[in-house]
């Protein structure tokens, strides 16, 4: 298990494992991960208003995750029947089909492993938690949201491609960056660099500590 704060992985832990009933079938989280990078999501309840809209554009939109090398999993702490029948009302009334597993966290285990009940929110309810988990079970990114406030599925995978763009490039994204945008150079570490980054033609020089360039040249030099 993860070293934890308050009950919470903090980024840089290992994604604490765990067995669970799914929509899917029993599932072993580390053999079910497979490698990948994964977005392990929590809604507060099943049939609620915002909590649908959230699971159907996870749906929709699952294919750019797919593309992404990711995989998706739901969970909140109502039963598998409930969240098999929900399954099933959300195709019929928003046309959303759902072929991501949902966890029915009904013994509220994997709740607690990952810090989703905050019982000032509400005693009977997991928050609306996102954690990103990179191919070594290796916690990411995690963000929390109020029970009655939907999360932006678009900052989801941007925060995600960041963090696979900078894995790859040995770089950094800036703020509101995109992809096609220019990413941050590593910061120089020793007198050298400091001379190198001042008559590098490719990076785009703002200060000797803030230097940007292309991603298609976005490797450390």
């Amino acid at each position: 298990m993860s070293d934890t704060l308050s009950g919470i992985p903090r980024i840089g832990d290992r994604a604490p494992d765990f067995s669970a009933t799914t929509t899917q079938g029993q599932i072993e989280f580390s053999k079910w991960q497979a490698g990948k990078w994964v977005i392990l999501f929590s809604h507060p309840a099943d049939f609620t208003p915002v909590c649908s809209t959230e699971l159907t554009e996870f749906a929709r939109r699952q294919s750019e995750f797919d593309a992404l090398d990711t995989k998706l999993i739901g969970l909140s702490i109502d039963s598998i029947h409930s969240h098999l029948a929900w399954r099933e009302n959300l195709k019929q009334i928003l046309g959303a089909q759902i072929n991501y597993p949902m966890i029915a966290d009904i013994d509220m285990n994997v709740s607690r492993l990952y810090g989703m009940l905050h019982p000032g929110a509400s005693a009977t309810a997991t928050v609306r938690a996102v954690f990103l988990i990179d191919p070594k079970s290796i916690v990411r990114a995690l963000v929390y949201y109020p029970l009655n406030v939907g999360r932006n599925i678009d900052e989801i995978k941007r925060l995600l491609t960041a963090l696979q763009t900078a894995d790859a490039n040995g770089c950094a994204c800036p703020v509101n960056w995109k992809p096609g945008e220019k990413v941050i150079v590593p910061p120089p570490k020793t007198e050298a660099e400091v001379a190198e980054r001042a008559t590098h033609k490719e990076y785009e020089r703002l200060d000797f500590y803030l230097n940007k360039r292309e991603l298609a040249a976005a490797k450390s030099t």
